[in-house]
């Protein structure tokens, strides 16, 4: 099988909201067993039909990078993170449905891999209002995810949903909410699986076919991969 083009997208968030198990269903379609925390960052790839089911398709790898550590982390780990957030094509941001700091975090996750590493004003101030300028000019794609669904009780479900539903809406981007413990909410021609394949599709779309071909400068892109095979790696 001939070497397929690939993207670079970050997956980035507080530590424990699920990120690992995230990206081992997107992945792998399966369920994390006994998930651990992340050290430096671990890599794993997903195989994505650009336009699939048009004249257009064609298959790419997507690497999914899930970078571990804290965001309030000192200024000496932020600099070791940031050798990770070099040409990068588009960032997931993952948050805990259940805990609403994992979500402001966001905001400061979404700041440092764009080399913006400023006070998000929107965590500050007491009416949660984001000033959404700080992004204004940002062309790499990012789709915010909140996991742990199950866990919020139905009667609590609309309130909580309604207020992540700004955090999509501040960094202009799709929203998908979901139990990584549960296939069932990325089964195929759902409407998670339609936003995940717009969502990939578009940072296809913004490397290879914009004019800008927009991604984060950094380091030269690493060889692709060949083979047809899923491969994980880890960088400690």
């Amino acid at each position: 099988m001939a070497s397929l083009d690939r993207v670079k997208v970050l997956v980035l968030g507080d530590s424990g909201v699920g990120k690992s198990s995230l990206v081992h269903l997107l992945c792998q379609n399966q369920v994390l067993g006994n998930p651990s925390w992340t050290v430096g960052c671990s890599v794993d790839v997903r195989v994505h039909d650009y336009k699939e089911g048009t004249p257009e398709e064609k298959t790419y790898y997507i690497e999914l990078w899930d970078v571990g550590g804290s965001v309030g982390s000192a200024s000496s780990v932020k600099s070791t993170r940031a050798v990770f957030y070099n040409s990068i094509n588009g960032i997931i941001l993952v948050h805990d449905l259940t805990n609403k700091k994992s979500s402001q975090n966001l905001y400061r996750w979404s700041l440092e891999a764009l080399n913006r590493d400023l006070v998000p004003t929107g965590v500050l101030v007491t009416n949660g209002d984001y000033d959404q300028e700080q992004f204004a000019d940002n062309q790499i794609p990012l789709l915010v995810i909140g996991t742990k669904l199950d866990q919020i009780h139905e009667t609590k479900r609309h309130e909580v949903l309604t207020r992540t539903a700004f955090l999509a809406e501040d960094f202009n981007a799709e929203e998908i909410n979901l139990d990584c413990t549960n296939p069932r909410y990325l089964a195929a021609g759902s409407s998670n699986a339609v936003k995940l394949s717009r969502f990939f599709d578009k940072v296809i779309e913004k490397r290879y076919f914009s004019r800008d071909s927009n991604q984060i400068p950094g380091f030269p892109d690493r060889k692709r991969f060949g083979g047809g095979t899923l491969k994980s790696f880890h960088y400690d």
